[in-house]
């Protein structure tokens, strides 16, 4: 990652800075050696995603700042290419590239904003019944040209520097998931666009921070109670109450239908129990976070 960065056009004016967040190995050791010009940040305690990347901010002395994961691998021409086309279009606050897996399949990299309707027709299935509702995720276009969207993820970030001083970064409120999907909206809200730039690779293993933090057991695995609590606190943020009461409504009925279809395609008690789990760990997660006013971490 280092080495790819270095070797760009730009790497004479780019500065490195780490935030390492509690990790249990030998990562901060290895940096040291490998990129010993880094400014490192060691948490005692894992702080989430969304506040560890905050604690950079004061640091920040460039016109932009790239959120980069450790699980994104860039290409040599990555950096100096993205820059360039956010020096020549002033309009856009941030902007994402093309993703791809370690397999170099294509991964989700051009985002609409969730809704509790979008996400409910997406957990269900049922999105071919509704064609004109857009998806979080639309894998059916070609994704080979440049392209205005709603958010990007945030293993490759790209950000102006006045977007950070006139918006802010993260919500802290967002331990894990829906970081972006926040400062998107916000960003886009502020009049910038939100962009993405097919014309480079980076490639993401994924799931290596979800990992850190959060064990799941068999019947959660797909839905981590992380993802879960977040994607209350972003409802009741951008759509208020009664939006957050359409989503409790939309996600019981969506447990409702994929327990019965798991009934009727035979596939067991385990498959209905794990709906019910779901079910179970949305709601309490709604007490605890006392109505997805505040996070519980």
């Amino acid at each position: 990652m280092f080495n790819a960065l270095r070797q760009s056009n730009n790497a004479e004016r780019t500065r490195y800075l780490v935030v390492d967040n509690a990790s249990a190995d030998n990562s901060l050791e290895c940096l040291a050696s490998i990129c010993p010009e880094a400014l490192q940040l060691a948490n005692e305690n894992n702080v989430g995603f969304g506040r560890a990347n905050n604690q950079l901010v004061e640091h920040l002395q460039g016109k932009y700042a790239l959120l980069l994961n450790t699980d994104a691998f860039v290409d040599l021409d990555t950096l100096s290419k993205t820059l360039e086309y956010m020096e020549t279009h002033t309009d856009c606050g941030v902007l994402g590239v093309r993703l791809v897996g370690r397999e170099g399949d294509l991964q989700p990299s051009c985002r609409y904003f969730p809704t509790p309707f979008n996400v409910f027709i997406a957990t269900t299935g049922l999105e071919r019944f509704f064609p004109g509702v857009k998806k979080v995720d639309d894998m059916t276009w070609d994704h080979n040209s440049v392209r205005e969207c709603d958010w990007v993820p945030g293993c490759y970030y790209l950000i102006r520097r006045e977007v950070i001083d006139k918006v802010g970064l993260f919500d802290p409120r967002y331990f894990l998931y829906y970081e972006e999907v926040d400062h998107c909206k916000r960003v886009k809200q502020a009049g910038w666009k939100v962009v993405y730039y097919p014309h480079t690779t980076v490639v993401h293993i994924g799931g290596e921070s979800a990992k850190s933090v959060d064990q799941l057991n068999a019947a959660s695995r797909q839905i981590p109670r992380l993802q879960i609590e977040s994607e209350l606190l972003y409802f009741r943020k951008h759509h208020g109450l009664s939006g957050l009461t359409v989503h409790m409504f939309l996600v019981s009925l969506g447990d409702l239908i994929l327990a019965l279809k798991a009934l009727l395609k035979g596939r067991g008690w385990a498959a209905m129990g794990a709906r019910w789990q779901h079910a179970r760990v949305t709601w309490a997660l709604l007490r605890d976070t006392h109505f997805a006013r505040q996070p519980t971490r």
